[in-house]
């Protein structure tokens, strides 16, 4: 029985993607993103119980990447759609209407990057281009953001032009040769881990200091401390 036990973790994974693609497109927003928060709480737990267990298997592999790809590929492309729907004006000439279907590009490079990493043997121990739980997490704090902060993102937030640099520059990122830490911690010291620490502290301070804000700067300060990481050997 212990070897379905990840499985079992991972089909909650696409049932909380499956309710908040419900969400998504009835525009409730603020729900589909803590869908996503706790969908991430899931794949995280499917893997580590899979080790526990030493309950590996390929049909779980090929399970927890089709169940990502409705949590974080289809679900933050449909927020995206709706957050540009909500901006409600052209850029570049591409009509209202038109517009709100480019945030399914975060889809289309989602199922790029996942597709790339399961045949990727270079993604064992980090990562290879942004992982798709956390685009997702980025795109699903904006909603929470424009919900809890008293109106003073939305203009920035709903901006369109604002709404297509995130939706390119994470569809760029999702599959970017940029090689990306993983929180992986085989011990805990310091030296082994020393990225992986400070990402923690300042996590957990931006959380503490601006709450749903924090996401995103931390998705950035991800990115930014794995590039700066492996600057040095380049």
């Amino acid at each position: 029985m212990k070897s379905y036990i990840p499985n079992a973790i991972t089909c909650l994974n696409l049932f909380c993607g499956c309710l908040a693609l419900y969400f998504a497109f009835n525009f409730r927003l603020e729900y589909a993103a803590y869908l996503i928060g706790i969908a991430a709480i899931f794949d995280f737990l499917d893997g580590m119980v899979a080790r526990v267990f030493n309950a590996y298997s390929e049909i779980g592999k090929q399970l927890d990447s089709l169940a990502d790809m409705v949590s974080f590929g289809a679900v933050p492309g449909a927020i995206m759609f709706a957050l540009l729907w909500q901006a409600e004006t052209s850029v570049l000439g591409i009509p209202a209407d038109i517009l709100p279907f480019f945030g399914f590009l975060i889809t289309i490079f989602s199922a790029l990057r996942l597709a790339k990493f399961n045949i990727d043997t270079r993604q064992a121990e980090s990562f290879i281009g942004v992982p798709t739980p956390a685009c997702s997490m980025f795109i699903g704090s904006l909603p929470l953001i424009l919900a809890t902060s008293g109106n003073l993102y939305d203009n920035i937030i709903l901006h369109p032009y604002f709404l297509l640099a995130v939706t390119v520059i994470f569809s760029y990122l999702l599959v970017a040769e940029i090689p990306l830490f993983a929180l992986k911690f085989k011990n805990l010291t310091w030296k082994d881990n020393a990225t992986r620490f400070v990402f923690l502290g300042i996590s957990v301070l931006l959380l503490a200091l601006v709450k749903f804000a924090a996401v995103p700067l931390i998705i950035v300060l991800y990115v930014l401390l794995s590039v700066f990481r492996k600057a040095p050997s380049s």
